[in-house]
């Protein structure tokens, strides 16, 4: 599952991967470039609660393997078209296969990991390595084949969705079973909405920080470190990624020890004091602060989703499309609102606000409490061997059973 999600958010970040190639090759505007870009994060953020709650209703575990290559089919035909308006409809036919899949994922990965918050963060982790490796295939194909190359895109669906339905065997029958126990959740008022509402505004309030750091750390980098130039600001937004990633690992691990909600606030804590560094720090100090701000909002980045199904067990589709998706998309909105005041006073003024944003959400934070989190299968009961194989047992064995051994 992990690496099935690697294969379908390389389409996420292959979009804007792709847009040097349409401004070079189609003399798009950045305009018309970037509505390429927003069709496809919209749809992809915004649709998942919609493909939640289909899921809530239905089981559609086939939806794995078919989104997948929808994705995939999507981003692949983005080069094919010469027209504007074909290509901004297979790229949001994409963004719509990304939506499809990360619900109904997330239920299936959540079953496979039997509840280890350490295995959700390798599935969270997946999806990071796909976002982050997309450049690097986009340019694999499209710099040395040009855009009509883009066919080739469609392999990491291919294999995608082949070991979506490789895992799909494996937890067939555990699958079935949380179907069913999710139906019986159903009008009990199991579902907990104050904590569940709570918690994805807190997602909200990391969501703008970190994409707002995404969209504008390398130049906000260039400007403080002093030197370096383009390197020192592809630097500092490496650091950003890659401290995302080894943030969702750390978070997983922390998750067996404490509470996750003990580990999500203390993350939110940290990531105050982190994104003040990022604003405050000038010279080299500040790749520390970076690299500390995308661990604190990394690290809580699986636990939010495990943590939004079960504050909803009757709505795991639904909690995990929000999570996953409406919630991150709110960053992405909130971009352009960092850039017009930036335009206005300057970059290290507009990121300043960011630092109230986790203060926000811790205190959001603050009143939830641990939910109940699915229980492991129990072990398979152990057969006994036969009384008269060990003899300390055939001692105390009843008279009669005894008896007929000694008759046998």
């Amino acid at each position: 599952m992990s690496l099935g999600h690697t294969c379908v958010d390389v389409y996420q970040g292959a979009v804007a991967a792709l847009v040097p190639y349409f401004v070079s090759e189609r003399a798009y505007t950045y305009a018309a470039a970037s509505g390429i870009v927003l069709a496809a994060s919209l749809l992809s953020s915004v649709v998942q609660p919609l493909f939640g709650a289909l899921t809530d209703r239905w089981a559609m575990p086939w939806l794995l393997p078919v989104s997948t290559v929808v994705g995939g089919v999507g981003v692949a035909l983005s080069g094919v078209f010469d027209s504007y308006a074909l290509t901004l409809v297979v790229v949001a036919v994409s963004g719509i296969g990304v939506a499809a899949y990360h619900p109904e994922a997330a239920r299936v990965a959540r079953v496979a990991s039997r509840g280890s918050h350490t295995a959700m963060g390798w599935f969270s982790l997946g999806g990071n390595i796909g976002f982050a490796t997309a450049p690097l295939l986009v340019a694999a194909v499209v710099a040395t084949g040009g855009l009509r190359a883009s066919p080739l895109l469609v392999v990491p669906a291919l294999a995608g969705a082949a070991l979506c339905a490789a895992a799909l065997r494996e937890v067939k029958a555990p699958l079935a079973a949380t179907a069913a126990a999710a139906r019986a959740a159903k009008g009990t008022g199991a579902d907990d909405w104050a904590s569940f509402l709570r918690l994805s505004g807190a997602i909200v309030c990391r969501s703008i920080v970190f994409v707002g750091l995404s969209a504008f750390i390398a130049l906000y980098v260039r400007e403080r470190v002093g030197g370096g130039g383009e390197v020192a600001g592809t630097a500092g937004l490496f650091v950003l990624y890659i401290g995302g990633a080894v943030g969702t690992v750390i978070g997983g691990r922390l998750a067996t020890r404490y509470s996750r909600v003990t580990v999500v606030r203390w993350s939110y804590a940290v990531s105050v004091f982190a994104v003040a560094g990022v604003v405050l720090v000038p010279g080299p100090l500040l790749y520390g602060c970076v690299a500390l701000t995308s661990a604190g909002l990394y690290v809580p980045f699986s636990l939010h989703v495990t943590l939004g199904q079960d504050y909803l067990p009757s709505r795991v589709g639904t909690a995990s499309g929000v999570t996953l998706g409406l919630t991150v998309s709110v960053g992405g909105v909130a971009s352009p609102l960092i850039g017009t005041l930036a335009d206005a006073t300057s970059l290290r003024a507009a990121l300043a606000p960011l630092i109230v944003l986790p203060a926000i959400g811790w205190l959001l934070l603050r009143p939830l409490r641990e939910p109940a989190g699915p229980e492991r299968p129990a072990p398979a009961p152990v057969e006994e061997p036969p009384c008269h194989d060990h003899p300390a047992r055939a001692a105390s064995a009843p008279a009669h059973d005894r008896r007929s051994d000694e008759e046998g």
